[in-house]
């Protein structure tokens, strides 16, 4: 899969599967980047979480979007009970410390979700500043339901923040509808956000635009 993003590069976009060797830590900036304000009370401060994410990335279970060689954005996705991101509570404590990482870990807990039978869990998607509004996240969801539905799926589960109506908008342009919202208003001073919408899209579907 291929995006035509002339002016921003040499040459097109394109889509592969799994985070480019080399590339760790930038994957881990790109994800920061997007879902930082949403993490950063568990994994703050920005120079502690980008290493850690970066250290503890499972490289196979991310979509990758790369221009000139260079990635440009990414998807991660849950299978085999391995998401994007991982690194364990041992990981956790030895990074942060035993006394602050317990608190971290209490946090990162509320951010845990487990895929139903036959549901691929998408984990988000994190794509370059200047190349926002391109079709580089809509390629990047495309290829994800590729996954799916290779591994006999039926459907794509994702969670969105009441503060990112921006990524609701591309998700429900690519065919996901809400199905749940779960307010949680204690969480609003914590963590800068009061609701998570649950949203599925069929395995088999595609977006109301086509690509």
């Amino acid at each position: 899969m291929a995006l035509d993003a002339t002016g921003t590069g040499t040459g097109p976009v394109t889509v592969q599967r799994g985070v480019p060797a080399g590339a760790e830590r930038r994957a881990a900036e790109l994800y920061w980047e997007a879902f930082g304000r949403k993490l950063g009370p568990a994994l703050n401060p920005p120079d502690k979480a980008v290493p850690f994410i970066a250290a503890h990335l499972n490289a196979d279970r991310a979509v990758c979007a790369l221009l000139d060689g260079q990635l440009v954005g990414l998807a991660g996705y849950q299978l085999g009970g391995r998401a994007l991101t991982g690194g364990s509570a041992s990981d956790v404590l030895h990074a942060y410390g035993h006394l602050r990482g317990l608190h971290r870990l209490l946090l990162l807990a509320l951010f845990e979700r487990h895929p139903a039978p036959g549901q691929l869990v998408m984990d988000g998607i994190a794509v370059d500043g200047g190349l926002r509004g391109r079709g580089v996240g809509s390629l990047l969801i495309e290829e994800v339901a590729a996954v799916a539905a290779e591994q006999d799926h039926r459907e794509i589960r994702l969670d969105v923040i009441d503060t990112n109506p921006r990524a609701r908008a591309l998700y429900e342009r690519r065919g996901f509808t809400a199905v749940r919202t779960e307010r949680t208003p204690y969480l609003r001073g914590l963590l800068g956000f009061g609701a998570v919408t649950t949203m599925r899209r069929a395995v088999g579907t595609r977006g109301a635009r086509e690509l």
